[in-house]
């Protein structure tokens, strides 16, 4: 029995994953399909441009973390596009083949481009962006790194950050098992997509991180299908 009152301790198989590139790519697929489907993209991309909106600049740089097959940068670059806003585009990832499918994904968006680091411990000083956003990337970390995770968003982004990731409920969970049976192909896709359920977020362990971090702005809004959105503003001289 899953205790939903806490978040599951459990890796995921992707955490580890010992596939060969092609098969990475399928599993990829699967879960860029599912995002698609249940809407997790538009999450994002909408809270980046209402974001941006708020400063007006001639250019942004948009920095995702856990870029994985880059899919959610190439949704940002065609909004931005439609939009007539200019923006450079940053992805990063800790697999070298999920950026190497990534790049080959990315040939047509010369304002995207790849890096290979970890989020936790690799430097990133020579980096400068107006937005960090990361999707589905939070849950893999435990409790004690999270604060971490975010303090390194705070110190890359001028304006703020975007988190988009799931809701830790029962009904998710259920719903998930019932929606895979028809949407997803592979085991590893359906199987994690269960673990990272159980690995996600009620809303007062949101609230709890943010009483934390006080020199950023909170908003924390829930989202079909079972997401939260977390936009955190940098605060402006004035207000602190």
């Amino acid at each position: 029995m899953i205790d939903w009152s806490r978040r599951s301790e459990q890796e995921e198989l992707m955490d580890n994953f010992t596939g060969s590139i092609g098969e990475l790519e399928v599993v990829l697929n699967d879960i860029t399909r599912v995002n698609r489907i249940l809407g997790g993209n538009k999450i994002t991309v909408d809270a980046v441009f209402r974001l941006i909106k708020e400063e007006s600049k001639e250019s942004y740089t948009i920095l995702d973390m856990g870029c994985a097959d880059g899919s959610m940068l190439r949704n940002i670059a065609l909004a931005a596009r439609k939009r007539n806003i200019n923006v450079k585009l940053v992805g990063v990832d800790l697999s070298k083949d999920a950026l190497t499918l990534a790049s080959k994904l990315s040939v047509d968006y010369p304002e995207i481009s790849y890096h290979i680091k970890d989020i936790l411990t690799a430097d990133f000083s020579d980096f400068k962006c107006d937005v960090v956003t990361t999707t589905l990337t939070m849950h893999h970390f435990p409790d004690k790194e999270i604060l971490k995770f975010i303090k390194q968003f705070e110190r890359l982004s001028s304006l703020g950050i975007v988190i988009n990731d799931l809701q830790r409920s029962s009904l998710a969970y259920s719903l998930f098992k019932l929606f895979s049976l028809v949407f997803i192909r592979t085991k590893t896709a359906a199987i994690d997509g269960l673990i990272s359920i159980s690995k996600g977020f009620k809303r007062n362990d949101l609230e709890g991180y943010a009483n934390k971090l006080p020199n950023l702005e909170h908003k924390i809004t829930w989202k079909w299908a079972f997401r939260y959105v977390w936009v955190m503003r940098k605060k402006r001289q004035n207000n602190i």
